[in-house]
């Protein structure tokens, strides 16, 4: 899973950082216009927010994200903690709300609950075409055949399954696979769509000239 985490506190940001870094593949940004510039250029599995940034309120951010259809899930971390400012949190959109300082081992456990929810879809049974796909489980059948995916194959198939209608470029795609530690070669891409493609059908990547890959029926 791939968490951005947007805080400003130095000593607190490095923390959470290191703690997740065991399990998860993170990002962490000072600021909210960084926020926007990764979330435009990469695909996040769940975001960590402050409330208080020094380019403005993540509060804000959040109503922003959900407005333009995100459904990235979304977990406050702020030293905000009155009622009326946890409502606020949750109102705009918020999975989750943790006040600081808090255990570590909390924040593990409520990343995974929320990642459990997959991106607050309550229904994780997704069908397209032929395709039967259980994101909580990360299976899929044709025609009601298991087909095996390689990690870098759901990764990929994932990635394109949260975005749906959307093109994604191809620099967009590798940086998803950059979480498995290994080089991204040139052509890494271009393997695996070959590869999703004899497993699951030709029609369920289309090919948007000049962009990159978005998903398709699985037809």
């Amino acid at each position: 899973m791939r968490v951005l985490l947007v805080e400003d506190d130095a000593i607190l940001g490095k923390a959470v950082r290191d703690h997740i870094a065991a399990s998860h593949s993170v990002d962490w940004v000072i600021r909210l216009d960084a926020a926007r510039e990764h979330l435009d250029s990469a695909a996040y599995d769940l975001i960590l927010l402050d409330l208080m940034l020094p380019d403005g309120l993540g509060v804000g951010f959040l109503r922003k994200l959900r407005a333009a259809g995100s459904v990235t899930p979304v977990i406050i971390l702020t030293a905000l903690d009155q009622i009326s400012d946890r409502i606020e949190g949750l109102d705009a959109g918020a999975d989750d709300y943790m006040i600081k300082p808090f255990d570590l081992s909390e924040l593990s456990s409520r990343l995974n609950a929320v990642a459990r929810r997959y991106s607050g879809n309550p229904n994780p049974l997704i069908e397209i075409g032929d395709l039967r796909v259980d994101l909580a489980a990360k299976t899929v059948k044709r025609g009601g055949r298991s087909v095996e995916l390689t990690g870098r194959e759901w990764a990929l198939f994932e990635t394109l399954l949260q975005r749906p209608g959307v093109a994604l470029t191809k620099i967009q795609l590798e940086d998803r696979l950059y979480a498995f530690g290994a080089e991204v070669e040139s052509n890494t891409i271009e393997v695996h769509v070959s590869r999703l493609r004899k497993k699951l059908g030709h029609a369920v990547i289309d090919t948007v000239r000049g962009i990159g890959y978005r998903l398709g029926s699985a037809r």
